[in-house]
């Protein structure tokens, strides 16, 4: 039976990960997928978190989506260092196993699972004493989907991302470019131009979805408005 990862990292912080990761999981979910999402490291708000919980209908706890979580909106090695905690890649593989023992096809319930998982940050922040986001990444082997403003320096901070994701070794890979209210001159040909330049990696384009698109139901109806686009993605 088939049961995918898929990892959402980020060019940086605040680039439309956690709206992505709803997006793709709410359409997985509608299309007879048993699918769910976890945040292992959140630092700062709860929101994300609250959102995701909303999508997969209160399927995981809070402790199962996100089992590492600090109040402190930095990077979370420091702030472990800051409550004194040691977070080992050992500990967050075993979190996530845990997720994927649920996913677990069985007679019972026969459906194809995906887990998607969405990072902190880019590529290159700590987690951990020693590790970084890449490093998760690298232990899962997993299918990843890049996710990036659609605006002046996208181009710049996609090529790292992507060249760092195949310097570790990521082939199955996807770039998501995310439009916001106010696009800039770079807006329209951003997509044209990653896509020469990566090819042959997919280059997708998400529309700006309204001010408010954390909203269980501004996630319902813009899943029908870009049905196509998410298949594209988890293709």
């Amino acid at each position: 039976m088939q049961r995918r990862i898929i990892f959402i990292t980020g060019t940086d912080t605040g680039v439309g990960k956690t709206l992505l990761t709803g997006l793709l999981l709410q359409h997985l979910r509608q299309s007879g997928c048993h699918a769910l999402a976890i945040k292992p490291f959140c630092s700062g708000g709860t929101g994300d978190l609250e959102f995701l919980s909303t999508v997969q209908d209160g399927e995981l706890t809070r402790a199962e989506i996100n089992p590492f979580y600090f109040s402190e909106p930095i990077a979370p090695l420091i702030a472990a260092r800051k409550h004194l905690r040691r977070i080992s890649i050992g500990a967050v593989l075993k979190r996530i196993q845990e997720i994927l023992d649920i996913l677990a096809p069985s007679a019972l319930d026969p459906r194809p699972s995906t887990l998607l998982i969405e990072g902190s940050g880019g590529l290159l922040v700590p987690l951990g004493e020693g590790y970084a986001v890449a490093d998760l990444i690298a232990k899962l082997g997993c299918e990843v989907v890049v996710v990036a403003r659609n605006r002046l320096g996208t181009i710049n901070h996609t090529l790292l991302t992507v060249q760092a994701l195949q310097h570790i070794g990521i082939e199955q890979l996807k770039v998501v470019l995310m439009v916001g209210n106010k696009p800039d001159f770079s807006s329209a040909s951003n997509a044209k131009t990653l896509s020469e330049v990566l090819a042959p990696i997919p280059v997708l384009v998400v529309g700006f979805l309204g001010p408010k698109p954390l909203v269980l139901e501004a996630v319902k109806k813009n899943v029908k408005k870009i049905k196509k686009t998410l298949a594209q993605i988890l293709r």
